[in-house]
C-alpha cells in the first residue's frame, strides 16, 4: 500500500503531534452513523426544545457505517506510516462516542487531559488506567468527524507539541507511567502551547499522537455534534529505547527520551 502522508504532514506529526485527513471516509456513511446514533439518543433530532443535556455519551458500534469508516486504504496506510506495518490492530468498534448538543451549560467534561493506554490496578476504575512513556496498549488518539464540525460545534481543542511535554514528564516514571489524574493534575506544569481545533466536514479524521493533550468544549452552535474518539490499538509495543528504524509515533518520542 502506498504512503498516504506527504512530508509536510509527516513535519507537522512530529512537531504538532497530529494530522487531519480529509475525505478519510465517505460522507455518506457519515450520515448512515448519525441515522444510527439517533436511535439511541432519549431526543428528537427534528426538535431542538428536547436536546436537554449538553453532551450525551454512546459508544461500542459494531455496524457497518462505523467498521467501514474506521477501515478505509487512506486510513489503513496512514496508520502504517504513523505506527508501523503490522503493528496496529484493525479498529472494529467505535468506542466512545460523545454527542454534543448547543448548550449554555458545561458538561463538566472539558479539561484538558491525554487519553489512557492500560488499566490500573482497578480495570473498571477509568481514573485509574495509565499511561507510559512506552505508550504501552495505544497507537494513536483517533478523532473521526461524523458531522460538520465548525468553531462553534464545540470541536475538540488541541495543544500543538504538547505530545513531546508529556514525553519528558512519562520519562522517568518507567513502565509504570502515571494514572489518568496523576498525569491530569500535572499538566498545568507544561508550558504553554498553541492551541489548535478539531474542525472540518463530516468524514474528516485527526490522527493523534497518543500523548496529546486535548479538552472538549461548551457547544456554541445549533446543529449536535458527532464525533467518535477510539483507540488505534497495537499489535505489538513500540520501541523507544533503540536508535534504529522506527515508526513517526516512536520518533516523536525518540526525540524526547534520548
Amino acid at each position: 500500500m502506498r504512503d498516504i502522508l506527504n512530508p509536510q504532514q509527516i513535519q507537522s506529526f512530529i512537531a504538532d503531534g497530529f494530522v487531519r485527513i480529509d475525505n478519510a471516509f465517505p460522507a455518506d456513511l457519515a450520515a448512515e452513523a448519525r441515522n444510527i446514533l439517533w436511535k439511541d439518543i432519549p431526543a428528537d433530532p427534528n426538535d431542538s426544545s428536547t436536546w436537554a443535556k449538553p453532551v450525551v455519551w454512546l459508544g461500542m458500534y459494531t455496524q457497518a457505517p462505523f467498521i467501514k469508516a474506521a477501515n478505509t486504504p487512506i486510513l489503513h496506510a496512514a496508520f502504517d506510516q504513523l505506527v508501523g506495518k503490522e503493528k496496529w490492530i484493525p479498529c472494529m468498534s467505535m468506542g466512545a462516542f460523545p454527542v454534543r448538543f448547543p448548550s449554555e451549560v458545561d458538561s463538566d467534561d472539558t479539561g484538558w487531559h491525554v487519553d489512557a493506554g492500560f488499566s490500573g490496578a482497578d480495570p473498571n476504575d477509568f481514573f485509574a488506567a495509565r499511561i507510559n512513556v512506552y505508550s504501552k496498549g495505544r497507537g494513536l488518539l483517533m478523532l473521526f468527524l461524523f458531522s460538520d464540525v465548525s468553531e462553534r460545534d464545540a470541536p475538540t481543542r488541541i495543544l500543538k507539541g504538547s505530545h513531546m511535554d508529556v514525553a519528558r514528564l512519562l520519562k522517568p516514571e518507567g513502565e509504570e507511567g502515571l494514572s489518568f489524574m496523576e498525569l491530569a493534575n500535572r499538566l498545568p506544569e507544561l508550558p504553554k502551547r498553541e492551541e489548535a481545533l478539531a474542525v472540518g466536514k463530516a468524514g474528516t479524521v485527526y490522527l493523534c499522537h497518543p500523548f496529546l493533550v486535548h479538552a472538549a468544549q461548551r457547544h456554541r452552535g445549533s446543529v449536535p455534534k458527532f464525533m467518535a474518539q477510539p483507540p488505534l490499538l497495537l499489535r505489538s509495543g513500540f520501541d523507544i529505547s533503540s536508535t534504529g528504524p522506527c515508526s513517526l509515533v516512536e520518533e516523536a518520542i525518540r526525540n524526547v527520551y534520548f
